[in-house]
């Protein structure tokens, strides 16, 4: 895997001046250093793949290298360079989490294998991380639509995607925005790297930072080792920042400083590290709005936009609404199932203007599928609320049509008298996070 960063640390020079030059023709990128110390200087500020560590150096020993490596940089792939009297300790240095050795001299085929395997094994631990990450979360979507606004938005984004740069996706609740940050990723010079999502209104302040940045061993009582942050774990790939408008005026110049020249600290950290993520926020909010309010920094607004994308809600791509509802009927329900949408089933779902979007949708038919009695889902099995039917052309006390403001509003209201003011009810209901419900809350003035 070419443009990887290698990090030699051995004690003979000339060794070193000429592995690199034979690494950097093979198309690596190489630095080098001649003690156990600078190793460990240079790792506490930079980002590598590989180390081709020596075990015999004046100051540090390679084995203290390793020990620092163990604790700091867990995904580092460290390979042993060792003399064959050295052998038992570099047996010893595998248990304690090298990837392999080699035996001095040595052939540079035979590294460059071990290289290229040792690189593999790393993709191997980044994406086994993602993944446990995400063991509870759903398989992933694929963006179904044949209306003009979802296609031209499809072509947006993977037009965007050949780019580098920084993307904002705006848009309602529910109405995909993580699958296309997926489609972006998917269609980028960085596919083959990592696509890691962190929702930021899920979280408390503190935990998103250590998420985000990681945090060095006695940062704070718990941490008894360091921990890599998702910069780290997503280097060369994506970073999706879901509701990122949800992020703290505490944070949120923390993440600036990342997006201007690639460094962080982990919490508790002294030195600053770099990664090379492209970063992809999602909001349903209005960012340049929140800004006027003194809620979301420009500058760091300024740095997410460079391009942004709306993804348009539910209801102005009525044409998908039976197309999806087909989808997620044969995606949701059991093996060897005919279930089917009757013609009143499907009247009312075009009827329907879809407040939670294409979530919804997914939510009433899963539903549909489990309480209906027979073959043919009927308009009793989606359980429309009745009132919601009315919300579309809702008038306000003096005869104009509702903003879409007034409506969430009352529906919110609904909700949470229905649920008796509980709010963790309340946010599952709408499928929102309990942060962003209690904001509605602030920012109805709901009582």
């Amino acid at each position: 895997m070419k443009d990887s960063r290698i990090l030699i640390a051995d004690d003979d020079e000339t060794l070193c001046y000429l592995l690199k030059e034979e690494l950097v023709n093979e198309g690596y990128i190489v630095d080098t250093v001649y003690d156990g110390k600078d190793a460990i200087d240079i790792l506490r500020k930079r980002y590598y793949d590989v180390l081709l560590l020596d075990l015999e150096m004046r100051e540090v020993h390679g084995e203290k290298v390793l020990g620092f490596v163990k604790d700091n940089h867990p995904s580092l792939q460290v390979i042993v360079l060792t003399a064959k009297s050295d052998m038992r300790t570099a047996v010893d240095c595998i248990k304690q989490g090298a990837y392999d050795f080699i035996t001095k001299p040595y052939e540079f085929g035979q590294l460059c294998i071990t290289i290229e395997r040792a690189l593999e094994h790393k993709d191997l631990l980044i994406k086994n991380k993602i993944l446990s990450s995400k063991i509870t979360q759903s398989p992933p979507n694929t963006i179904i639509g044949e209306s003009e606004p979802i296609r031209n938005v499809c072509k947006l984004s993977e037009r965007a995607a050949k780019s580098e740069s920084n993307i904002l996706l705006e848009g309602e609740t529910g109405t995909g925005k993580e699958l296309f940050a997926e489609l972006i990723h998917k269609n980028s010079n960085r596919a083959d790297k990592p696509f890691v999502a962190i929702n930021c209104a899920s979280l408390p302040d503190q935990l998103i930072e250590s998420e985000l940045f990681g945090y060095e061993k006695g940062a704070f009582t718990d941490a008894k080792s360091s921990k890599q942050g998702l910069v780290e774990i997503a280097n060369g790939g994506t970073l999706f920042l879901d509701e990122i408008g949800e992020l703290s005026l505490t944070l949120q110049p923390k993440l600036l400083r990342f997006l201007e020249n690639g460094e962080f600290r982990r919490i508790g950290g002294v030195s600053s590290l770099s990664s090379n993520v492209r970063v992809i926020g999602a909001t349903n909010k209005n960012l340049m709005e929140e800004a006027e309010k003194k809620n979301f920094r420009r500058d760091l607004l300024f740095r997410l936009n460079v391009i942004t994308l709306t993804i348009p809600p539910l209801r102005d791509r009525n044409s998908d609404i039976l197309l999806l509802a087909e989808y997620f009927l044969q995606k949701k329900s059991p093996i060897r199932s005919n279930k089917k949408l009757s013609s009143e089933a499907k009247r009312d779902l075009m009827s329907y203007n879809f407040p939670g979007n294409v979530r919804e949708l997914e939510h009433m038919v899963e539903r549909a599928i489990i309480f209906s009695d027979g073959e043919l889902i009927l308009p009793k099995d989606l359980n429309i609320p009745k009132e919601e039917f009315e919300l579309a052309t809702h008038l306000s006390d003096d005869g104009t049509i509702m903003t879409m403001e007034q409506i969430e509003k009352m529906h919110i209201k609904k909700a949470l008298d229905h649920n008796d003011w509980n709010r963790e009810n309340t946010a599952r209901a709408l499928d929102i996070s309990q942060k962003t419900l209690y904001s509605k809350i602030i920012k109805y003035n709901l009582k």
